[in-house]
């Protein structure tokens, strides 16, 4: 073993081929070219045992094999370089990430190397070489707790992400130490956003300023970098890239599968993509008492406009839809008054359509929302916070982009949509405009009117909702109309049907009570009564016990024989039926 780590100190790769075996194939690793030629320029020692660079970078596209090579390089820095009481940290955006990647992979890896498994003590987030006391270890994102390390290896894993004071100040506690001969940091990333991603954008520079010593491989001055535009790895085909050219938006395909430095700022969707949601059959439906739909308010009192869109869900087709919407335009000396504007249109659209729910942000709505509320619209809080607005953002993206979602012609909405731009950062993107003077809203309601149709397409008025719901709008009509007063221009005098609307719905609700108290068993298309069960308890020879129901049987909760399923057996007799077993 001896002989065989002096020659593994001298080439890396001779390690990864000999020790290391891929636990998803039980086979040795097989690096390809651009690997082989970054490992042992930057991690074959020099004359005097140290690290040629303290400084190390790997970036390459999604899928290159960077978390792989990471855990390799773990490995064969605790078993081969370190020495005695070496440390090897794995740093990420957070505990999970740290845990659950670089670590994870090194862990696997050493559990399917026989020549390794019996050597190391493998826990939740930390791998002990018992022989050396070297360990590889997992830790949170707290540059407090990771002060006073004396690392020998830092392995910082989508350093794209370390774009808070906090994680800048992990990234510094995690210089190589000058105490160690063997001391370094290693980045593996690919590309961030441009006046975002300060951190690894400084880095990329430094490491571009260097000589390049071999395909897209710069080194000197301390830092060895290798930063690829290109597909590398072999599994990376043309297909592969085909497909992700369709998944991502044209922003994250360059950044992700192309390795290259992006703003934050992108197109929203194609506009190709829009046009073919437009359908010129369709127009925007004034009134369907029966339809179901959802709501969404982008609200603004003098310098941006607002805008009302409501959405439903087209069961046939499985799509969403545009119903209706609606724009205002205030101005700084004209302002919006929100009670004859926005109060009056949602207090229409409750009479027009079966109104289920209407999001809107309380910054500038809570006042209203509290009256409307009150009037017994379903008013639902959805503020413009980073998550919401992701949410809704992505869900109106995918709508657009998969061509489920159908809307009518519309000259401000298309322009609308064109002037959207997707703002990304760390904690997700959102829709946004390219200048302050573009008018969006209405893009903005429509995403979150779209969410809720999206969210609640299960929903199905049942008749007992519908009746309920006539019910108490005509019983409103019969108190109004013994104040002689009016309802969309009828006398409401002549329209007395609440009594016996609601009638109906109590005779129905006491049917649909007594149903379920009373549950059926089936025998081909015949629903009958079944005599086991009154009242929900077994009346299994007076038993009496409450039941429960066990796969698609009720059985009695004291005596687990006398059974009561929803069918007869093939010779008719019942389970109860059956003698004592």
């Amino acid at each position: 073993m001896k002989q065989r780590l002096e020659a593994w100190r001298v080439d890396p790769v001779a390690f990864i081929a000999e020790a290391l075996i891929n636990p998803e194939t039980g086979k040795p690793f097989e690096l390809y070219p651009a690997q082989v030629e970054f490992l042992r320029r930057a991690f074959t020692l020099t004359a005097t045992g140290r690290l040629p660079f303290p400084e190390i970078v790997f970036s390459a596209p999604k899928k290159s094999g960077k978390t792989g090579l990471a855990a390799m390089v773990a490995i064969y820095v605790a078993v081969v370089l370190s020495g005695p009481y070496g440390e090897v940290y794995c740093l990420a955006n957070d505990y999970e990430q740290a845990a659950s990647r670089v670590f994870q992979a090194a862990a696997r890896i050493i559990e399917a190397s026989p020549l390794l498994r019996h050597s190391a003590k493998v826990t939740a987030n930390r791998i002990e070489f018992r022989s050396t006391g070297t360990f590889i270890q997992a830790c949170a994102s707290d540059y407090s707790g990771f002060a006073g390390s004396n690392p020998s290896l830092t392995i910082c894993d989508e350093l794209w992400g370390f774009v808070h004071e906090s994680s800048r100040r992990l990234f510094d506690e995690a210089v190589p130490s000058p105490t160690r001969k063997v001391s370094a940091r290693l980045t593996v990333t690919y590309a961030g956003f441009e006046g975002e991603s300060t951190l690894l954008e400084g880095l990329h520079k430094r490491g571009m300023a260097a000589p390049e010593v071999a395909p897209d491989l710069h080194a000197g001055g301390g830092i060895i970098c290798y930063w690829t535009n290109r597909a590398v790895a072999p599994w990376q085909t043309p297909e592969w890239l085909d497909q992700m050219r369709l998944s991502l938006r044209a922003n994250q395909f360059a950044r992700m599968i192309e390795n290259r430095w992006v703003t934050t700022e992108s197109t929203f969707v194609d506009m190709g993509w829009f046009d073919s949601c437009v359908d010129p059959e369709l127009r925007p439906l004034v009134s369907d008492r029966y339809l179901p739909v959802w709501g969404g308010v982008d609200a603004s009192v003098k310098r941006d406009s607002t805008a009302i869109a409501v959405c439903g869900w087209d069961t046939a087709t499985r799509r969403a839809r545009l119903i209706w919407h609606r724009i205002f335009q205030p101005s700084p000396t004209d302002p919006l008054d929100f009670e004859a504007t926005i109060e009056k249109t949602l207090l229409e659209l409750r009479e027009r359509f079966q109104l289920r729910e209407v999001r809107f942000d309380p910054y500038q709505m809570q006042a209203v929302a509290q009256r409307l509320t009150s009037a017994g619209l379903p008013m639902v809080e959805f503020p413009q916070s980073v998550p919401n607005l992701t949410e809704a953002s992505t869900n109106l993206y995918e709508l657009i982009k998969g061509r489920n979602l159908a809307v009518y012609a519309d000259a401000e909405i298309r322009l609308a949509v064109a002037r959207c731009v997707a703002i990304e950062t760390s904690r997700g993107w959102r829709i946004a405009k390219e200048k302050q003077s573009h008018k969006i809203d209405v893009v903005v309601a429509m995403a979150q009117a779209a969410l809720g149709a999206t969210m609640n397409q299960a929903w199905r008025p049942g008749i007992l909702e519908f009746m309920k719901a006539e019910a108490e709008r005509e019983f409103e009509i019969d108190e109004a109309a013994k104040r002689g007063s009016y309802r969309d221009g009828v006398p409401t005098r002549e329209r007395p049907q609440g009594n016996r609307l609601i009638e109906i719905y109590n005779r129905t609700r006491e049917a649909v009570e007594a149903k379920r108290r009373n549950p059926v068993v089936q025998r081909g298309d015949q629903p009958r009564a079944n005599p086991f069960i009154r009242d929900n308890v077994c009346a299994h020879e007076g038993c009496g016990a409450e039941l429960e129901l066990v796969g698609m049987e009720f059985r009695c909760t004291r005596d687990r024989w006398h059974s009561v399923t929803r069918r007869r057996d093939q010779d008719g007799r019942r389970p109860t039926d059956h003698p004592q077993r």
